[in-house]
């Protein structure tokens, strides 16, 4: 295997992945987009398929451009590499096919349930392709990552990231949640790993960093990679709640729905990957946050 044929190649994990594997392969960039009845031509030895529409936070997207461009998009390529000489597809999918919240370690047993449009179209993606008869010699992989971070990608760090660099404490000490992150790195190794070792079994795989975190945790490596001195306010939870309430009502920055997203548990094992590779990671949790959050500076 020699070439490799990849679509979103221009997005951040693409650019980073290029970056990557450039010493190894031969990278040709796919741009592609929904239309219908369209076929694909696939003469590389490989597919990575990271093109898609990713989650609309806003909530202002209309739900049919998530089908298209994450499920029926999705179809039209896999279609063709079936009909290819290519031997390994590379789905990147979400945590959010499975779960938009989780109660305990989230792990490939869990049954899928999502509740977004975004993880609906994703997971329907992933049945397609799982159900597909696969001609011998093929090898198929749908990675389900968490956040991803990286260098120049500060994403839903980057609130944190200013609240801290402006010396502003963190009032939500008090809540213990535990979240899982993705060093980039630790994405492109593993992708790597999937398209040389032909002994991994096709299948659905999270991708995770080894340790989850907290979000004070989070907030004092923020404080670390600015040399300042972190400040966590550990305002009594109810309190906290009850602002949230009066903010929903007077429609405030912080209300129920923002104070859950920056308070709720999502860890996500990495264990099937991990011992399906038969290494471990090479960038801990924190060593990939610290690396991540030192570019911000730069920026």
């Amino acid at each position: 295997m020699n070439s490799i044929a990849i679509t979103g190649a221009s997005g951040f994990v693409g650019i980073n992945l290029q970056s990557y594997l450039k010493d190894f392969y031969q990278m040709k960039s796919l741009s592609v987009r929904y239309i219908p009845n369209q076929v694909f031509s696939i003469q590389e030895n490989a597919v990575i398929h990271l093109a898609g529409k990713a989650h609309d936070l806003k909530k202002v997207s209309n739900p049919a451009e998530y089908y298209e461009a994450n499920f029926e998009l999705t179809k039209q390529l896999f279609d063709a590499f079936v009909d290819s000489e290519a031997t390994v597809f590379i789905f990147m999918s979400t945590v959010k096919a499975a779960a938009d919240s989780i109660q305990k370690v989230l792990t490939e047993d869990f049954v899928p349930n999502p509740k977004t449009h975004y993880g609906i179209a994703k997971l329907q993606a992933e049945k397609y392709i799982l159900n597909a008869k696969l001609p011998v010699g093929k090898r198929i992989y749908i990675l389900r990552p968490c956040i991803i971070h990286g260098p120049g990608n500060k994403g839903n760090l980057n609130l944190l990231y200013q609240l801290v660099s402006k010396g502003l404490p963190w009032p939500l000490g008090s809540f213990k949640n535990q979240r899982s992150f993705l060093s980039i790195t630790n994405l492109c190794f593993a992708i790597k790993e999937l398209l040389e070792n032909s002994k991994i079994p096709s299948g659905v795989y999270q991708v995770a960093d080894d340790q989850p975190l907290s979000t004070n945790d989070l907030i004092q490596l923020i404080a670390t990679s600015l040399d300042k001195k972190s400040q966590i306010w550990k305002i009594p939870s109810f309190w906290v709640k009850g602002v949230a309430q009066i903010g929903d009502l007077l429609n405030l920055p912080l209300n129920s729905e923002r104070l859950q997203k920056l308070t709720e548990d999502y860890v996500v094992s990495n264990v099937k990957i991990v011992t399906a590779m038969g290494k471990n990671f090479p960038v801990s949790s924190k060593q990939g946050l610290l690396s991540t959050l030192k570019t911000f500076r730069k920026l």
